[in-house]
């Protein structure tokens, strides 16, 4: 009983130790429960090692860092979809939208820089990694019926990286894993699991971590802020905000499927043109979407 009780306070340490002091205070409980021979030298040890987890997991990300899990959270999109093969034209046109977009943008350097690719499909949907990979469904691109439609679609992906709601999101729940692990400590420890192999099951959940991020799409308040700061590039790097708009009203029009893609990951068209309409306005650019018809058809021919 004394056992249960002193793993019960050292884990409600480590809880409190996630939201305040990182991993110090759980040690800290660990280690004097331990020295008072209320629980096994192995118990300690596996609270400890869950109290370093959390610490590890309360970390600022650096940008090298975002890049990498970015390029798993790619990786992990690729075992989903196929590369579209379009010309390299297209290819270099949709990134020197993207370029325009982020040379105006209050962050334009990241580690290895953004690159928007095309996914083989139908769908209508689009991803952004952290670190800066952007992809967009033939589907989705397909419904662009102008270049600043395009330029809304990249601008709301970049948003995201800008933003770094992946990270954020994974961070999240890099946090949660350790709370997981830390369960898995104190009932592993009796059951004889070693340290190494409680670390393994942290290192795991990160592949998971990915693969519910990229399902689950983001929040509803996180996607209306990608949205806002979306017009706020295009006007920075002159499109009209308005083709936001516009390219929601198109996909709205289109009765998205809200079972797959866009309709599944992302609040309807309908709510996202209201919360767009909050700000839209705020933005005053010259309308030159004219000056950019004709080599929108010709990329897109």
């Amino acid at each position: 009983m004394k056992k249960i009780i002193a793993i019960s306070l050292a884990l409600g340490v480590l809880l409190f130790s996630a939201c305040a002091t990182a991993a110090g205070l759980a040690d800290f409980g660990a280690q004097v429960a331990g020295a008072a021979g209320i629980i096994d030298p192995n118990t300690a040890a596996a609270i400890s090692q869950s109290a370093a987890a959390i610490g590890r997991a309360a970390e600022e990300i650096n940008p090298e860092q975002e890049y990498y899990i970015g390029r798993a959270v790619a990786a992990n999109i690729l075992t989903s979809y196929r590369i579209r093969n379009v010309s390299s034209a297209q290819l270099a046109y949709l990134n020197n939208i993207c370029m325009s977009i982020v040379i105006n943008s209050p962050r334009p350097d990241i580690f290895n820089g953004y690159f928007v690719n095309v996914l083989d499909t139908p769908e209508v949907n689009a991803f952004a990694t952290p670190g800066g990979h952007i992809f967009l469904t033939w589907g989705l691109i397909s419904s662009a019926d102008s270049e600043d439609a395009l330029a809304a679609i990249i601008a709301h992906e970049v948003a995201h990286i800008q933003l770094q709601h992946g990270i954020n999101s994974i961070r999240n729940n890099r946090i949660t894993q350790a709370l997981i692990v830390t369960g898995l400590s104190a009932g592993g420890a009796a059951a004889g699991m070693n340290v190494t192999e409680l670390t393994d099951v942290f290192n795991e959940s990160v592949g998971e971590i990915v693969q519910t991020l990229v399902n689950n799409g983001f929040s509803q308040a996180q996607e209306f802020e990608a949205d806002t700061l979306a017009m706020s590039l295009m006007a920075s790097a002159g499109y009209d905000p308005r083709a936001l708009v516009s390219m929601l009203q198109v996909l709205d029009r289109n009765n998205l499927d809200r079972t797959r893609g866009f309709g599944r990951t992302h609040p309807s068209p309908a709510q996202r043109i209201t919360n767009a309409q909050r700000t839209v306005d705020q933005h005053r650019v010259q309308d030159t979407r004219s000056f950019r018809a004709a080599r929108f058809q010709t990329a897109m021919r």
